[in-house]
């Protein structure tokens, strides 16, 4: 069933996460600066935070499919826009599903007992996720992460993958004596595989999916202990099966929900150490706080509003360009994420034709939203390896963030919320830049998408740059 349907029959989480983007919406503060001087940020290269992943999105529910068998100009243009370094968001990493219904699953079939041999079926095309992959491979893309939203029915305490149930054998449960944990945690190690002969690196994979729910489109209820139970005896098996996959977890519906599962694996030593990297989602409680006691990357892998197709960069709704970009500038600077997605970067009215996605393909036309310009003014230019490193600025209407790539760039994002252009002053410190380094700005305002601009150079480690109102500017520097 469609997730939108899904969602709003979970009424109060939909409500709730509604209201928490309303809440969050970049609103109008007053022109940059003042009458006697621009306004100033500082960028300090000896001041840093963590290292930078990338920015993404997923395709799941069958929506790679949609971009498999749209026509030939529509696929290229909606995979130029998604992964495109130059044209398009420059999207870095990809985040399928491990499907789990009888028609997707490898594993359809349930075998005579847990310890029994399973049958599993060739991957194939993996719902079109196979295909995508290899697509945005060609982009550059190195990083695929996988999460299961439910172990096969036949795992679970009400023999359904859908409606929530407990995979049986973790505490608390009771199947009849059948305790299915190693069988599913082989399964999920079998996905890794399949893939890895694809010659596709699963970087990451995960074994549940907003765990707290139980609804009617695949689940599965876990508890915060019982995660780290099958954590316990997933990642041995994991690191022992000659894949180079991790184990993420845990995919929580918001930062509020992100704390206890977090908690709970890193009270468990066989759990602490089988888990590399702590995912959430941001639905009913945004990130914008680091996870206490996490001392692991922290991902944001899923989040986006409902409401009725909306491409506005700035029209003051949830659904704005501007308000993501606000979103994406708070999770890396006070959650201090690593990686920030989307839900879909690509969707069609014919399965949702709401704001779930970047882009939106009906039929021959390709729709382009002001979400996926915030993630470009990002993506294109912080890319994998960077590291996030000092900046501040005590003008109210500016938001700054600072990045080192690995080849030595500098990329600097601004996000003026204020109602007037202004100048700015940046002021960078402890930086190895060339003597005649080139700071190009790329504009993304309700006039431009990511738009080059003329190159300023910078003189005596600074440079002044106008910033238009209400835009997101990314100065790259080299």
């Amino acid at each position: 069933m469609a997730r939108l349907a899904i969602r709003r029959l979970l009424a109060p989480a939909a409500v709730a996460a509604t209201a928490l983007l309303a809440a969050c919406t970049a609103t109008a503060g007053p022109p940059l600066g003042g009458p006697a001087a621009p306004a100033a940020a500082v960028i300090d290269g000896a001041v840093t935070y963590q290292t930078i992943s990338g920015f993404g999105a997923s395709e799941a529910f069958g929506q790679a499919d949609v971009i498999m068998n749209a026509p030939a100009t529509v696929r290229l243009r909606t995979l130029t826009l998604l992964f495109s370094s130059t044209t398009g968001a420059g999207l870095t990493i990809v985040r399928n599903e491990i499907p789990s219904d009888p028609e997707h699953t490898i594993e359809p079939t349930a075998p005579a007992s847990p310890s029994a041999s399973p049958s599993y079926r060739p991957l194939g095309n993996d719902w079109g996720q196979v295909w995508l992959a290899r697509q945005a491979l060609r982009y550059g893309v190195r990083q695929f992460l996988a999460d299961a939203y439910s172990a096969p029915g036949f795992m679970k305490t009400n023999d359904s993958d859908t409606n929530g149930g407990t995979l049986c054998g973790v505490p608390g449960t009771h199947c009849a004596n059948r305790d299915w944990r190693r069988a599913y945690a082989s399964y999920l190690v079998q996905y890794a595989k399949d893939y890895q002969a694809d010659g596709i690196p699963l970087r990451y994979i995960g074994f549940e999916n907003e765990a707290n729910l139980a609804p009617s489109y695949p689940g599965m209820v876990m508890t915060p202990a019982q995660t780290a139970n099958f954590a316990g005896v997933f990642g041995p098996l994991l690191a022992r099966s000659g894949v180079p996959t991790q184990l993420e977890c845990c995919a929580t519906e918001g930062w509020n929900y992100a704390s206890p599962y977090a908690g709970a694996i890193e009270a468990d030593p066989v759990a602490s150490s089988a888990v590399n990297l702590f995912t959430s989602h941001g639905y009913t409680g945004a990130p914008d706080s680091p996870l206490p006691g996490w001392r692991k990357p922290v991902w944001e892998t899923e989040w986006s509003t409902y409401q009725t197709w909306d491409p506005a960069w700035d029209d003051g709704t949830p659904a704005s360009g501007l308000t993501w970009a606000q979103h994406i500038y708070t999770a890396l600077t006070a959650a201090d994420v690593s990686a920030f997605l989307y839900w879909w970067g690509s969707s069609t009215p014919a399965i949702e034709g709401d704001n779930e996605s970047l882009l939106q393909i009906n039929g021959s036309t390709v729709s382009i939203s002001g979400r996926l310009w915030a993630f470009a003014n990002f993506s294109r230019f912080v890319r994998p390896g960077a590291v996030r490193i000092g900046a501040a600025t005590s003008d109210g209407s500016l938001e700054v963030t600072a990045f080192r790539n690995r080849d030595g760039s500098i990329a600097i994002v601004a996000l003026n919320s204020g109602r007037g252009a202004g100048p700015v002053n940046f002021s960078l410190r402890h930086l190895d830049l060339r003597a005649a380094s080139l700071a190009t700005p790329y504009v993304t305002d309700s006039s431009s998408d990511a738009a080059a601009r003329a190159g300023i150079s910078v003189r005596g480690g600074s440079f002044t740059a106008t910033l238009p109102a209400r835009s997101l500017v990314t100065f790259d520097i080299r």
